[in-house]
């Protein structure tokens, strides 16, 4: 299922994927796919389902080291990330 894509919509993906799990899983030849996954959260959330299978693009990879992060430790690097980028660009704050 074209998760992200549903999304895209406004819908919330996870309920059109949860039923196709539910509606198949009887089935024991048929898994349930998890595409155009557009952010980490999708896989976070594909996960908390139970969906079979995640396709996640190659640009998203090196963000899956986040999961788990502390969020102020997080916080303060970005505002470091921030103020390094003014600085650069010739702007004071």
């Amino acid at each position: 299922m074209f998760a992200g894509r549903i999304a895209d919509t406004g819908e919330e993906a996870t309920e059109y994927v949860r039923y196709a799990i539910e509606a198949f899983q009887d089935k024991k030849d048929v898994e349930i796919l998890w595409a155009s996954t557009r952010e980490i959260y999708n896989i976070v959330q594909a996960i908390n389902i139970g969906t079979h299978i995640i396709t996640v693009p190659n640009d998203l990879l090196p963000k899956l080291t986040g999961l788990g992060k502390n969020l102020s430790d997080l916080s303060q690097e970005t505002v470091q990330q921030f103020r390094q980028d003014a600085i650069a660009s010739g702007y004071s704050i």
